[in-house]
């Protein structure tokens, strides 16, 4: 079967933002407590963000949707979330539409995208780390709460804070295909995934919880990720610029 012709853009229309709010549910599988309502699209439309979507021949597949903030008296772009139907993974709308991000955040002289993501994430860890280039030095403890979406395993919503420095060295060459070299001084927290039981989780979650606040704490940032069966590990190096 043919790959579908896929297209990224801005989007403007109460149409496009409803179709969004629909993804949320298929995606998270949120009630509606939790769904993030199509006001708020309009919102970030309007004040500076960015309300990108993903298009397979022309059916919406996925987006992105971010507001603006300062952060050392400088304008950044905190992207609150991004979302691809299941059927549609592997086809490289994700990157494409983080890209599509970067391209405008830099149009507009905005040199930082930040986003939230669960460490517990194998599969968003490579891919924010080694496909994009991002880095870590934020943990944040349960930042939103019980949710309803499955997804989240009832756990506490632990995150690791990704800042994407758009302009940096470090980026161009991970997006150009020209990883870094492991570095000599660096740290590891494991991660275990092949117990999903909701013990296995919790414990998993704890032990990262402890790793990531000592070196986070002890000024290691979070650089790259290796993946392996059952989980991967995350590579953290003595604090560095962006």
């Amino acid at each position: 079967m043919l790959e579908p012709k896929v297209t990224i853009r801005h989007c403007h229309t109460i149409a496009e933002f409803e179709e969004m709010v629909d993804l949320e549910v298929r995606v998270w599988d949120f009630d509606e407590r939790d769904v993030v309502p199509s006001q708020m699209y309009v919102v970030a439309a309007k004040v500076g963000g960015q309300v990108v979507g993903a298009f397979a021949d022309e059916k919406m597949v996925g987006f992105s949707l971010a507001y603006p903030g300062i952060r050392d008296s400088k304008p950044y772009l905190h992207s609150h979330m991004a979302a691809v139907l299941p059927q549609f993974r592997d086809l490289g709308i994700g990157r494409m539409l983080k890209l599509a991000q970067r391209d405008d955040a830099l149009a507009r002289g905005i040199s930082l995208i930040e986003w939230t993501f669960d460490p517990l994430q194998p599969r968003n860890a490579y891919f924010n780390f080694c496909r994009l280039g991002v880095v870590a030095r934020r943990y944040l403890i349960d930042v939103y709460g019980h949710t309803s979406s499955p997804l989240h395993a009832g756990l506490p919503t632990d995150r690791l804070v990704a800042e994407w420095h758009l302009n940096s060295k470090r980026v161009a060459d991970i997006l150009a295909g020209r990883p870094p070299a492991m570095p000599d001084a660096h740290e590891r927290v494991r991660i275990a995934t092949d117990d999903s039981s909701e013990k296995g989780m919790v414990e998993t979650q704890a032990i990262a919880r402890q790793e990531f606040q000592k070196l986070f704490a002890a000024r290691y940032v979070a650089t790259s990720f290796e993946r392996a069966a059952g989980g991967g590990t995350y590579i953290l190096e003595p604090s560095l610029n962006g």
